[in-house]
């Protein structure tokens, strides 16, 4: 039995740990036992990986094949921790300063010879609590879990070259592959892609364990040392899967549209359209959809959004007309794999998509001058698709504040009033987007609030860019407003499983209008009060 639990604990990790799927950056390749008990350092030297380890004090040559030991040589210090290899030699952090005293956090790095050994060149550390080490080709990175800061810095004399704030709270391995920095955190258990020059997280992914403490990367695969499950990694860096789904709900939403007519007089004609939901890459539709009443008829509009249409005449003083949606659906957390690199250029977008979701109308406006100069500031001469929709999406964040302040104005308006709903900032983003050449939507959704039963009457919109080469990919611009890359991170290519979507739309249907969930048109007698209320109840299925 005994020569399965190591099976049984990396199927565990694999179904329990982290999101599931296959060919995803993160997925675990294969594991195998660290040579000593407590590993803190990791290298790739071209054929060899080398695991540091502050227990024993060594640095271990292993085979990346089966983690068979080579040999060992000598720690520079008492506390090794980060390991790199600059083409030539090995770097190792000594957290304690290279001496046997506790709480001495005054790290040195030291270049050694990896056949003896011995210590060629000292550098103190930029950072305060030092622990990941990675080298670029010209200088070294390292993590500072104190200051939540990645730092690059030479490697003669220890000088910052930059630095920016960590993706999250507690940085601690870092590599590099050629193109980005690596970075894993202890604390949320999630593996960073970042952008070496601004510190912008482009992608994340999930940890194999719970205490990851360096990495390195190989060519092809990373590799990362977890020191609670004593393991060393071998992890996809890229694949072809472009997304994956995970933290399944499953639940009935009854959403219900009602038009109350106070009176006096009566309500002549009204027309409500609940917009239907479909299957999406974060929902599944559980079999029927069922209405109550029967809708009158379906109309697709011009967008593909079907809706359920209810025609009711002669609605009286004091009545009250409901309809239902009552859907079953199971959503879920979806993270998208975007490499900026992969992301093809605009002559890459097909017509049919251009074509429909570049157009103007007076909600984005596309040509006011406003919308023109803040474009102009946001991207400059930026020709790489994905980084027009970040600097954009980065801009409207510099420049806005969220705030529900009524109603839902035009793009210029909401931009030079610098705050607005969610529904406002899609229209900025959608019109800067589409100002820039790339085809933007937006989609609305009922929203869980808090607990598994809850009542969603607020509801959520958010955006959707086309990337070529990647599709139709969420970014919801009311989102990135946070202090932490990995906060603004999760405005893009992120979304939880909270939603139920409902609409999508370029906006101006001729059913749902710029509305989204449902809408109503209605005629009536003079002085006749009207009020339609619209709310979605969740109910998790057990």
């Amino acid at each position: 039995m005994k020569k399965w639990i190591p099976y049984l604990l990396m199927l565990f990790i694999l179904f329990h740990a982290a999101p599931v799927a296959m060919g995803y950056p993160g997925e675990v390749i294969r594991s195998f036992s660290s040579p000593g008990e407590f590993p803190t350092g990791l290298a790739f030297d071209g054929n060899y990986l080398w695991v540091a380890d502050r227990y024993v004090d060594k640095i271990f040559c292993i085979d990346p094949a089966n983690g068979v030991v080579i040999r060992s040589i000598p720690s520079p210090g008492y506390w090794p921790a980060g390991l790199a290899w600059d083409g030539q030699y090995l770097w190792n952090i000594d957290f304690q300063g290279g001496l046997p005293l506790s709480e001495n956090y005054n790290a040195q790095i030291y270049q050694l010879d990896p056949v003896t050994g011995n210590i060629l060149h000292t550098v103190q550390s930029p950072a305060g609590i030092t622990h990941g080490l990675a080298w670029d080709g010209g200088y070294l990175w390292c993590t500072d879990s104190d200051a939540e800061e990645i730092i690059q810095f030479s490697p003669r004399d220890g000088t910052t070259i930059r630095s920016f704030s960590s993706p999250s709270v507690d940085p601690r391995g870092i590599t590099y592959d050629g193109n980005y920095l690596w970075v894993a955190d202890r604390i949320t258990n999630e593996i960073y892609m970042m952008d070496p020059v601004t510190g912008s997280v482009l992608l994340i992914t999930s940890t194999p364990g719970e205490f990851a403490m360096d990495m390195c990367f190989d060519g092809n695969s990373l590799w990362i040392a977890d020191d609670q499950d004593n393991k060393i990694y071998e992890l996809k860096a890229r694949d072809d899967e472009r997304f994956i789904r995970y933290n399944e709900r499953h639940a009935i939403v009854t959403f219900r549209h009602v038009t109350t007519n106070f009176g006096p007089g009566k309500v002549l004609t009204s027309d409500v359209h609940l917009a239907v939901p479909e299957k999406r890459d974060s929902q599944d539709i559980m079999g029927e959809i069922r209405f109550s009443p029967a809708p009158d008829e379906y109309i697709t509009d011009r967008w593909g959004q079907r809706t359920a249409l209810y025609h009711t005449e002669d609605i009286q003083a004091g009545e009250q007309v409901e309809v239902q949606m009552v859907t079953e659906v199971k959503t879920y957390a979806v993270r998208y794999f975007i490499f900026p690199d992969r992301v093809g250029s605009l002559s890459d977008i097909p017509e049919s998509i251009s074509s429909k979701y570049l157009e103007d109308n007076e909600k984005y406006q596309i040509h006011h001058p406003v919308i023109r100069q803040a474009l102009e500031e946001a991207i400059s001469d930026q020709d790489n698709v994905y980084w027009i929709v970040r600097h954009i999406y980065n801009y409207i964040n510099d420049h806005m504040y969220y705030e529900m302040t009524g109603g839902w104005n035009t793009a210029p308006t909401v931009l030079s009033r610098g705050n607005g709903s969610c529904s406002e900032y899609t229209f900025v983003f959608i019109s800067m987007c589409r100002a820039a050449g790339v085809p933007a939507r937006y989609v609305g959704s009922v929203v869980v609030r808090g607990d598994d039963t809850s009542m969603d009457d607020v509801f959520h919109r958010w955006v959707e860019v086309y990337l070529p080469n990647f599709g139709w990919i969420p970014v919801d611009p009311s989102g990135g407003d946070s202090d932490s890359p990995r906060g603004q991170a999760m405005g893009i290519g992120n979304l939880s499983n909270r939603f139920l979507i409902t609409t999508q739309s370029g906006g101006g249907s001729e059913t749902m209008e710029w509305t989204y969930n449902s809408n109503e048109f209605r005629t009536t007698e003079p002085k006749t009060h009207v009020v339609s209320e619209h709310f979605g109840d969740w109910e998790k299925v057990k």
